[in-house]
């Protein structure tokens, strides 16, 4: 991060909350469960499917991962009763690997049972480096236990992240593969802009290629230009990939992609936590840090 990209994310977070509200909702569905089914309603109107996250992690007690359980179950009960076209996505560190392994096995697995009898998904989504491992692990333990209502994610800019796909191309794994915004040290992960993309793509061909369901999440227009290449020149069928982009961001080539006719899910966020994960991605989009700023002092 430049230290003009440093200075605008530091200023950010010396603006009142309330300030930094409005505009950090342009990018979440609200802090009501309510907000979140009418945004994927919304969605699935423009023929665009959905996946809601219940906005919170680290948590530090064992009765704050069971409220995130109760929350996970609320959404999958509520996207059934709706008929909504949506998924769930959940952190582990939200279901207590921090406290203990052993509970956040537990709480996932209820998540995928309810999932399961609802007849619906869950992502898992990766975290920083030091969980890349345990989630993975935990991934597989659990599709070997027979739930295929899983999937999990991967880092391009992790180094790593090569080894991991050909393992996850062992089991047809449902991966999404995203770039990866937390700060990791140049031991572990990629620092270079272009090398980060060109290890997406390699990832994103390695599972193709081996027969996996992917969701190619990416603002980039370089990468979406690579993937439609790469779809056609594969000639894959419409249901062995998906397109995947955030709330509020880029709608212009979300529209687009679905127009040419590929399939786009929308990660859907909502909750009361909705300032931390606007910071986080203010960092990774410190172009949206500009915007924030420029309509606060303009307005």
């Amino acid at each position: 991060m430049t230290a003009l990209n440093r200075f605008l994310i530091g200023a950010l977070q010396r603006l009142p909350r309330s300030l930094v509200r409005p505009v950090a909702m342009r990018y979440i569905a609200g802090e009501r469960l309510e907000d979140a089914v009418q945004v994927v309603r919304g969605l699935n109107a423009k023929n665009m499917m959905a996946t809601v996250d219940v906005l919170g992690e680290d948590v530090s007690r064992r009765k704050e991962a069971e409220q995130a359980v109760q929350a996970g179950e609320r959404v999958l009960d509520s996207i059934s009763q709706e008929r909504l076209n949506s998924n769930l996505s959940i952190k582990l560190t939200q279901l207590g690997i921090k406290i203990d392994p052993g509970l956040a096995y537990e709480n996932l697995k209820r998540i995928l049972q309810r999932a399961r009898s609802l007849q619906n998904f869950v992502r898992i989504d990766m975290e920083d480096s030091s969980l890349t491992g345990a989630t993975l692990d935990l991934y597989q333990k659990l599709r070997g236990e027979g739930f295929e209502n899983a999937g999990v994610v991967i880092q391009a800019y992790l180094r790593r992240s090569e080894e991991d796909v050909r393992n996850l191309i062992q089991i047809r794994a449902n991966v999404r593969v995203v770039k990866g915004i937390y700060n990791e040290p140049e031991a572990l992960a990629f620092m270079d802009r272009e090398e980060i993309r060109r290890n997406y793509l390699k990832l994103l061909r390695l599972l193709l290629e081996g027969g996996c369901q992917v969701g190619i999440a990416t603002h980039d227009d370089f990468l979406v230009g690579n993937a439609y290449q790469s779809i056609r020149t594969m000639n894959l069928s419409p249901d062995s990939y998906e397109f995947q982009m955030l709330y509020g961001v880029r709608s212009s080539l979300r529209d687009e992609i679905v127009a040419r006719g590929h399939r786009m899910r929308i990660y859907v966020p909502f909750g009361r936590q909705w300032y931390p994960y606007s910071m986080r991605r203010f960092r990774e989009n410190p172009q949206i840090a500009r915007y924030v700023l420029r309509a606060l002092l303009f307005k």
